[in-house]
């Protein structure tokens, strides 16, 4: 048996825990194209992070997609019942809406990921 069995450090699960927020504040900081683009690059960064190693990345990645899958599946009765001159005079008042959800949940979740205690885990070995 191995006796140095490899790890992910906890400097490096803490980054990944944030990767799905980062993605999520630039998605409603420049909403075209990035909100639009992170609703696909979203379901591959969760894919990736979501089994991590360390279930505290999984765990900080669900709630990431929960706040902007919620904010995006809420915006589609919106837009459906829209007419049809909103995005000429209300696309203002939709894109505040969008920051105003989830700039401040995403940086709660930020400030929590850097109080907590991160641990190195070791990396699960295929079977």
């Amino acid at each position: 048996m191995q006796d140095n069995q490899q790890v992910v450090e906890a400097a490096s699960s803490r980054k990944t825990a944030k990767v799905f927020y980062y993605g999520n504040i630039l998605s409603v900081l420049i909403p075209f194209p990035v909100f639009i683009l992170w609703f696909g690059a979203g379901i591959l960064v969760y894919a990736m992070f979501r089994h991590h190693p360390n279930v505290r990345v999984g765990y900080y990645t669900q709630i990431a997609a929960y706040h902007y899958y919620g904010l995006a599946g809420g915006l589609v009765p919106i837009l459906t019942f829209a007419p049809g001159d909103f995005f000429v005079n209300w696309w203002w008042a939709l894109w505040i809406g969008c920051i105003v959800i989830l700039l401040p949940l995403s940086i709660r979740q930020l400030l929590l990921i850097n109080r907590e205690t991160w641990q190195d885990t070791p990396k699960s070995s295929p079977h």
